[in-house]
């Protein structure tokens, strides 16, 4: 059985755990070894999900019969606007993907942040991450490509994409 719950920063372990099982996996083709060492030190230390926490980010986990298999983050776009809000990460345990466990946690954080009054769900996608499919059949457009400098001559190269609620 498949829950989600909320989560707070008592995960974080947890939540770094499955990164660093997970983005392996996703990224292998994508990314070289030393700068998917370098994002994950960057995006999954625990001081930088400890500040995301701070930051407001809500995290949520994705259980499979009581065992974490992914995880996703989401907060308001700007601060004082809760009409869009920022997907910042959903990652599922690839053993677990074509399960619908994914549509499970975005219905999750639509219901979520549509009680907070949102009306648009932003996120960016790696434009060779195979996720773009499946954001793309749940609704998203791509609405425009960003290079984003991360540091260490790294840079991601998205789309940003747009889903209504």
């Amino acid at each position: 059985m498949i829950s989600i719950q909320k989560v707070g920063s008592t995960s974080v372990p947890v939540i770094k755990k499955l990164a660093y099982y997970i983005w392996p996996k996703a990224y292998q083709d994508v990314l070289s070894a030393e700068q998917m060492g370098y994002m994950l030190d960057l995006f999954y230390s625990e001081t930088s999900l400890q500040k995301q926490f701070q930051d407001g980010h809500q995290f949520i986990l994705a259980l499979n019969e009581k065992e974490p298999v992914g995880f996703a983050s989401y907060s308001p776009k700007n601060e004082n606007d809760n009409s869009v809000y920022k997907l910042h990460k959903i990652y599922l345990n690839p053993d677990q993907q074509g399960k619908g466990i994914g549509k499970i946690m975005l219905d999750f954080i639509m219901n979520d942040i549509k009680i907070n009054g949102a009306v648009n769900l932003e996120l960016n996608v790696n434009r060779h991450n195979k996720a773009l499919l499946f954001y793309q059949k749940t609704g998203f457009k791509i609405i425009k490509k960003e290079h984003i400098d991360i540091g260490n001559e790294y840079f991601m190269n998205d789309y940003v994409m747009l889903k209504k609620i």
